[in-house]
């Protein structure tokens, strides 16, 4: 199955993904679960070089990739937050082999590939940045199915695309006792 248009983003010419397209994907390709591991914490010896290793898990296979973060390859609003974009990577670069999608995802390109478009810029500062807006129609009907399955009380008031991201991976770890 393809990836939704709206979660394509045309820049210079090329087609990239985002990552919310590719969770979205992978969630209809059964994605049971995401692990991410720092491999290389970021120090000045390192050219402070977040590098994490992802791990996605279907019913039968996993799907593992590396992402690196550093100074150089996110805008200044990002350089405080190194790991989270290596991570961000890393799921990214894994869910597409998951998902058989061969797209660059938007969050691996370096700052300086990206233009001054409009809607790229806007999307990037929101994508790389505290997810602030509320989670997708997807993600609050899986929670329910996993609520309900596990007979638990979820605070949807709470609840944004990254929060409720976090949630559906840790119901999903619950359900399937991977812990």
């Amino acid at each position: 199955m393809p990836v939704n248009e709206n979660f394509i983003i045309n820049l210079q010419g090329k087609s990239y993904v985002t990552y919310e397209g590719l969770l979205d994907l992978a969630h209809q390709n059964d994605l049971k679960s995401m692990e991410v591991e720092l491999v290389q914490y970021p120090d000045k010896n390192n050219g402070m070089t977040a590098i994490c290793k992802a791990t996605a898990i279907t019913e039968n296979r996993k799907f593992i990739d590396f992402g690196d973060a550093n100074p150089q390859s996110v805008n200044s609003k990002i350089v405080p937050h190194i790991i989270r974009m290596a991570s961000t990577r890393a799921k990214a670069r894994a869910l597409r082999d998951l998902t058989n999608v061969g797209m660059t995802a938007i969050e691996e390109l370096k700052t300086e590939d990206i233009n001054n478009d409009a809607n790229t810029k806007e999307y990037i500062s929101e994508s790389t940045t505290t997810i602030t807006s509320p989670p997708t129609k997807r993600q609050i009907e899986t929670i329910k199915k996993l609520s309900n399955t596990l007979n638990m009380d979820v605070n949807y008031d709470s609840l944004n695309k990254k929060t409720a991201a976090t949630l559906i991976s840790k119901m999903l770890d619950e359900k399937y006792k991977r812990h």
